[in-house]
């Protein structure tokens, strides 16, 4: 005879697999590396203090 399966179990483990699928597919479409992350910061760091460099003082 069969053993018995839990069906709750199962449920569970579809959903898990469905959840991390789907964060992988964000990671792929929204992620960046740190250091993407750190050009980016660098970069408008430059632009702020270009800008406040040609503020004009009243």
């Amino acid at each position: 005879m069969a053993k018995p399966v839990n069906l709750n179990r199962f449920r569970k483990e579809k959903a898990r697999a469905e959840k991390k699928a789907r964060a992988d597919q964000n990671a792929v479409k929204f992620g960046r590396t740190k250091d993407q992350k750190d050009l980016d910061k660098a970069a408008k760091r430059i632009t702020i203090d270009r800008l406040d460099g040609h503020k004009i003082d009243d």
